[in-house]
């Protein structure tokens, strides 16, 4: 059997920095567990434009079809802000999404014990939360046509069309209700059907998959403003939250800082399953390219680590090996390691990058 086979983009700004750490947790489990990858690497973003004029050169595009996962860092930066919109660096990752068909945004926001202060609510309301946001990635009211800034009469005019069909919206709940099967078996659908065409429809289509293929699951249907209200007032109340592209845009980053720390969350985009079975898959943190601390080794590489968790567990079936990291994650933490976006009144034990990326191979050590 050949090893499954990893593409790298580290990108931009701290992407390298913290791609770097999981590059040696890879390694850790080639040498420790048996389990080596093929790991290749290439450009994205910025970085891509820098070397090509493109932010995704069509090799990087043939080669991320090609393998079993995608791991992304980030990209962007104010160097390039006054480029093209067309050449941005985030067009690469928007193009990656889009060419890889990765319709299935998951994105999870969980509390660690050790972080539960760091987060705007109340500890009681926070601790121990872990919910995921399944948000539709390929379709909505960013891809839609007609799309664009025209000229009516006297003054312009900005257009964007939501628009979605029954099986786009089908692909998506199932995965949800998929995911919810492996969890805690609820899932929350979120649209706007009160106003949105778009969102009576997704309700249909949501309600219509439950009652033929998962009636096992406990399935609600929320406005997606009531929801980010409910997310905000007692966020455990939720174990899968499925909706479209743009309340999924705002909502996951109004759950991800439920926990405290943009520099925590990881997050899979996946797709329909390829040949050996494994889904077309890109990996990355959520946090962005943070270009204030770039080379200064001091961004969280957690994130990062986390994003190749969810690898493990959604692209190699190794979930208990993804359980292994997450539990080594949570123990650094819980030893007090604190990069600087983690410091807070509580006392703990400052460290940068490599040390951080350290710990943690400390702890996937003591763990065997």
């Amino acid at each position: 059997m050949t090893n499954p086979s990893l593409l790298i983009l580290p990108g931009d700004g701290i992407g390298p920095e913290v791609m770097a750490e999981v590059r040696k947790i890879i390694d850790w489990y080639g040498t420790k567990r048996d389990m080596p990858f093929d790991v290749s690497e290439d450009l994205v973003g910025g970085a891509a434009y820098d070397a090509h004029g493109v932010p995704l050169h069509d090799d990087t595009m043939a080669k991320a079809q090609e393998v079993d996962a995608v791991l992304l860092g980030a990209v962007g930066g104010p160097k390039y802000d006054d480029l093209d919109f067309s050449v941005k660096p985030e067009r690469g990752l928007l193009r990656l999404r889009k060419e890889m068909d990765l319709f299935a945004n998951l994105r999870p926001a969980q509390c660690f014990d050790a972080l539960a202060d760091f987060s705007s609510l109340k500890k009681e309301v926070v601790a121990g939360l872990d919910i995921m946001i399944v948000r539709e990635l390929t379709s909505g009211v960013y891809f839609g046509e007609p799309r664009g800034i025209f000229q009516e009469g006297n003054e312009r005019v900005g257009i964007n069309t939501q628009r979605y069909t029954e099986s786009e919206i089908d692909r998506v709940a199932r995965a949800a209700f998929e995911l919810a099967r492996r969890r805690g078996n609820k899932v929350c659908s979120m649209e706007k059907a009160n106003v949105m065409e778009s969102g009576i429809l997704w309700r249909e289509v949501v309600t219509k998959v439950h009652a033929e293929s998962y009636a096992d699951v406990e399935l609600s249907h929320m406005y997606a403003d009531a929801g980010a209200m409910q997310l905000c007032r007692w966020p455990k109340q939720f174990d899968v939250i499925l909706t479209d592209n743009l309340f999924g845009d705002l909502l996951s980053d109004c759950a991800a800082m439920l926990t405290g720390s943009l520099g925590m969350l990881p997050s899979a985009s996946l797709g329909a399953p390829m040949a050996n079975g494994r889904p077309k898959a890109l990996y990355e943190p959520v946090h962005g390219s943070a270009p204030d601390i770039s080379g200064q080794g001091l961004a969280n590489p957690i994130a990062c680590i986390l994003s190749f968790a969810m690898a493990l567990r959604y692209s190699f079936d190794q979930g208990d090996e993804a359980t292994r990291l997450e539990q080594a994650v949570e123990a650094v933490l819980a030893n007090g390691a604190r990069t600087a976006d983690l410091m807070g009144p509580e006392d703990g034990t400052p460290m940068g990058t490599v040390a951080m990326g350290d710990a943690v191979i400390a702890a996937l050590d003591a763990s065997l």
